[in-house]
């Protein structure tokens, strides 16, 4: 699945020719990809964009209910996006991957673990 955000240029009419399918969305709104989830997730400029215009934490939790478990993310972004959006996936136990540096872009691999937690903590409510 292809997704172009709405304010971008149209490249959808590319993605259809080659036989793939794509649709428009503004990502600062729940995605809903149900019953389906996704063992990839490229985001070319996705996260700066976004970032002007909604909650970015919003948009890296939608990516992890996007994401199956062992699931991989690649970015490419400016140094500020990627150094942001490393520090929210290793704050949720994801494996970072790689992170490469070319001129004025980064990249960034990320794996989604299967992490789950090992205590169970329990609340007493005082009345």
């Amino acid at each position: 699945m292809n997704v172009v955000l709405v304010d971008t240029p149209d490249t959808l009419p590319i993605i259809y020719e080659r036989g793939l399918f794509g649709m428009y969305y503004n990502w600062c709104k729940s995605f809903s990809t149900y019953p389906r989830s996704y063992n990839f997730l490229h985001a070319d400029y996705l996260s700066s964009r976004l970032k002007k215009m909604c909650n970015f934490q919003v948009v890296v939790a939608e990516t992890y209910q996007i994401l199956r478990p062992e699931s991989i993310l690649i970015v490419r972004d400016t140094a500020e996006v990627i150094n942001e959006l490393e520090s929210m996936v290793k704050s949720m136990n994801w494996e970072v991957c790689m992170t490469y540096t070319k001129e004025n872009e980064d990249f960034l691999g990320v794996r989604k673990s299967t992490w789950w937690p090992t205590e169970i903590v329990t609340l007493e409510y005082v009345v």
